[in-house]
């Protein structure tokens, strides 16, 4: 009789679907969602827009340990003030990453910003 019970939590575990919580809430689970995605969008975009138009600066800014445009950028990622040594650090050990690629700098920042 336990055979039944060990089918269903092997077959739980094949779910396309994590069952947490959230999926509780139905269809108002999913506003909050768009509503925190586009804020995400919208702060990506500042991010990017800052990074991109002024790529050398920002790579110069880091490479320099801080600077105006780093901070302008952090600040649109929302970085907090505690956290940007460690992740100065960290992004001057992945310069050779972002000398070529923009997009990876604005995720790495976005990364940091959470």
């Amino acid at each position: 009789m336990r055979w039944p019970l060990i089918a269903i939590t092997f077959l739980s575990a094949c779910a396309q679907e994590a069952n947490l919580p959230g999926n509780l809430l139905g269809p108002t689970a999913g506003v909050g969602g768009v509503i925190g995605s586009a804020e995400y969008q919208k702060r990506r975009g500042d991010v990017e827009v800052i990074v991109k138009s002024n790529y050398e600066a920002i790579k110069g800014d880091i490479r320099a340990g801080g600077g105006p445009v780093l901070t302008k950028a952090m600040n649109a990622a929302r970085i907090p003030e505690r956290d940007r040594p460690a992740r100065i650090i960290q992004l001057q050990s992945d310069m050779g990453l972002y000398d070529t690629t923009p997009g990876a700098l604005v995720t790495a920042l976005m990364l940091y910003g959470g």
